[in-house]
């Protein structure tokens, strides 16, 4: 006699319980790496807003070289990519794109010129929250 299910059969698949238990174990480390994962995202942006900052500073040091001023803020950053009026000496374009890039939080960078403290400009990104001041990702990323 031949039973449909013998022992052999029920051995060789997985039981409810071993399924949920290695759901649950599944569960806390997505637990325990999400929020590290997250985190090391959101400085990654802040590094990334670091070096534009850096590359747009050299671009208009290239620019004050050329020209004899650095872009006033009504002029903005598009001052690098195509020549702005007045600007005889302009050597340009001091940027590899066609566009400004927009900072790690798709939103653009403030330009303005003067600077605060007798610097000749001010650069800076809002962070994650687009909005002045903040900690942590939300911080101001600045020249």
């Amino acid at each position: 006699m031949h039973l449909p299910f013998s022992r052999r059969d029920r051995q060789a698949g997985f039981t409810l319980i071993e399924l949920l238990v290695v759901l649950v174990i599944l569960g806390l480390i997505i637990g325990i790496a999400a929020p590290r994962a997250v985190n090391f995202l959101s400085r990654a942006k802040a590094d990334v807003a670091k070096i534009q900052i850096e590359s747009f500073a050299t671009a208009l040091d290239l620019y004050q070289l050329d020209v004899g001023r650095y872009p006033a803020t009504r002029e903005g950053l598009g001052a690098l990519i195509a020549p702005p009026s007045g600007a005889e000496r302009w050597n340009g374009p001091y940027l590899r794109a066609d566009a400004v890039p927009l900072d790690p939080w798709d939103r653009a960078y403030r330009y303005e010129a003067p600077g605060d403290k007798g610097k000749p400009y001010r650069l800076l990104s809002l962070g994650a929250d687009g909005q002045p001041g903040g900690e942590g990702e939300d911080a101001d990323i600045a020249n």
